[in-house]
Order: structure tokens, then C-alpha cells, then sequence
């Protein structure tokens, strides 16, 4: 007698919509990323700028916690938006990071940005004009970086670029307005350095990507210089940040600056020597993928040595 054939398993049920909203709106607007945002300029503000303020005095300032939402809301639209425009290249990138199209519909998506973008420039220009047309010039390029520039090479990744080191300056320039003051403080130094280590992420992250861009029409560096020449663009701007943080590095050691010297020696020159020979082997979209690990962790350290540079 034969068996009867048992019945196959059925799939289990779909989460509900709202359920898959809220797990998937985080990764929509990179939470991960806007906390590295807010720790930012966080420490800019307590370690660059104010370190005499208490801590409590400083970083809860009504004026400068409406600052930091402000900049939070518009990078999160422009994530937004950037998948908006990003839905057929990410399919082949990213499929398992794909929420547009899948879980928010194109409509609500951009209903988001625009009402994100809206309400951190008029927060921002609530707080002073100059710092609302800064936000609204981020918020434009944000846009422009998703819908043209991104497929250009270099423009894209140099528009990235110069958000983040605007970024780092953004607590600066609202005390230098507030006190009407334009002396630079050390916090130029470190602008420079997010500038040039967010170049080495985005041409990295422009060769894992080339499958899904080559397929997509966009003009990103390795599809038009090829992936060799690309690594070595990518290791000039890395070499640019290895001799600026040297310099630094040792003007803090003859200082006797012994704390923070030692944070860049052991957490960031260290970490970038390895990236320059992880660099200078990659060959596989995996080996491109972990440089940019790399390259979040030595940003990281980066942001997290200004907690030492207010003893300075």
C-alpha cells in the first residue's frame, strides 16, 4: 500500500502592511547613518566648539537641537529620494534593501521627501536665513544627486563629498552667526577629512555597483576609466587623508597631545593603512563591498576623536 504523499508545507503569511512599513521605513532612511549624523554634530558642538559648556548646557540648547533636526529631516528625504530614483538599479544591487515599489508606493515616497525636505528648511531658515538657504541648497543637490548626478563621474561622488563636510561645518556656521564671529576653529581640519574619505567610500561604493549602473545607462568611474584606474583615484584621495592626518597626528604628539595622537595613530592610520593593501587587491564586488565597511569604521573613529580634541 502506498503512503499517502503528505501535504507540502504552506508559506507562512504575510506580515501585515503596517507591520512591514514600520520594519522597513529604518532602512529606508538609513537609520544607522543618521545616528552617525547626529553623533557628528553632536561632538563637533561639544568637543570642537563649546568644550568649556557643561555637556547638559550645550548639547540641549533649543536652538541647536532645532539645527540638528532640521539636518536629520532633509537626509532622510534625500535618502528617500535617492531610492525614488533608484528602484530599477537597486532590484539588481540591493534587492534585499529594496522598500520603494515594494512596501511604500512611488507616490507616498516622494509625498515623504517633499514634506521632510519642506520641514527642515523652514526650520532651518526659521532659525536664520543663511542657514535656511544652506539647507535648501542641500536639500536641491540632494535631489539633483539622485536624479542626474550620481550617474556622472566624479560629480556625484564629489556632491556627497561636500554634504558631508558641510555637514561637520553646519554647528559652526550657526555660532559664527549667532555671535556674528567668523574666526575658524579646528573644525575645518576635520570637514577636510570627512570630504576626503567620503570620495574613497563613494568610488568604492561605484565599483560594487557597476552591475546594476552599467545596466542602467549611468557614467560612473569604473565604467568609464575601468576598475584599475578607479582604485588608483580612490588611493590618491586616500593618500591625500593618510598625509593630512599625519600631519596632524604629529603636531599632536610634539604637543604633547598624547590622548588624541595616540586615538589617530592606533584607530584611523592603522585602519587606512589596511584599506590602502585591502585597496590595492580587491578584485570582487565582495572585496569592494568590505572596503566600504572599512571605510564607515575609520569615519567613525574619526568623529569619535573630537570627544578628545576639546582639551586641545
Amino acid at each position: 500500500m502506498i503512503p499517502p504523499k503528505p501535504k507540502p508545507h504552506a508559506p507562512p503569511p504575510a506580515a501585515p502592511a503596517p507591520e512591514r512599513l514600520r520594519t522597513a521605513l529604518p532602512t529606508l532612511v538609513r537609520w544607522p547613518n543618521l545616528l552617525i549624523m547626529l553623533l557628528c554634530m553632536a561632538l563637533v558642538r561639544v568637543g570642537l566648539l563649546q568644550p568649556e559648556l557643561p555637556l547638559r548646557q550645550s548639547l540641549l540648547a533649543p536652538r541647536f537641537t532645532l539645527l540638528v533636526w532640521a539636518a536629520l529631516l532633509v537626509a532622510a528625504a534625500g535618502y528617500i529620494i535617492n531610492d525614488y530614483y533608484d528602484v530599477k538599479i537597486d532590484a539588481i544591487n540591493r534587492p534585499d534593501r529594496l522598500v520603494i515599489g515594494r512596501v511604500v508606493n512611488r507616490r507616498m515616497a516622494m509625498l515623504a521627501h517633499m514634506v521632510l525636505s519642506g520641514v527642515g528648511v523652514l526650520v532651518a531658515g526659521w532659525l536664520h536665513p543663511v542657514l535656511g538657504l544652506v539647507t535648501l541648497g542641500t536639500a536641491l543637490l540632494l535631489w539633483g544627486y539622485s536624479a542626474r548626478f550620481k550617474r556622472l563621474a566624479l560629480v556625484g561622488n564629489a556632491s556627497i563629498a561636500m554634504l558631508t563636510a558641510a555637514l561637520v561645518l553646519l554647528p559652526e556656521l550657526q555660532l559664527q552667526l549667532e555671535r556674528h564671529d567668523g574666526h575658524s576653529s579646528v573644525v575645518w581640519p576635520y570637514a577636510l577629512a570627512a570630504f576626503l574619505l567620503t570620495m574613497v567610500r563613494e568610488i568604492v561604493k561605484d565599483v560594487e555597483d557597476m552591475r546594476g549602473d552599467a545596466q542602467h545607462g549611468c557614467r560612473t568611474l569604473p565604467l568609464v576609466w575601468g576598475v584599475a584606474r578607479t582604485k588608483w583615484m580612490a588611493g590618491f584621495f586616500l593618500a591625500s587623508l593618510a598625509l593630512l592626518t599625519l600631519g596632524a597626528t604629529a603636531q599632536l604628539l610634539i604637543g604633547g597631545h598624547w590622548p588624541l595622537g595616540i586615538w589617530l595613530v592606533l584607530l584611523v592610520l592603522l585602519p587606512m593603512a589596511q584599506l590602502s593593501r585591502l585597496l590595492i587587491r580587491a578584485d570582487r564586488r565582495r572585496h569592494f563591498r568590505h572596503l566600504s565597511s572599512w571605510c564607515k569604521g575609520i569615519m567613525l573613529a574619526g568623529v569619535l576623536s573630537m570627544a578628545l580634541a576639546g582639551s586641545l
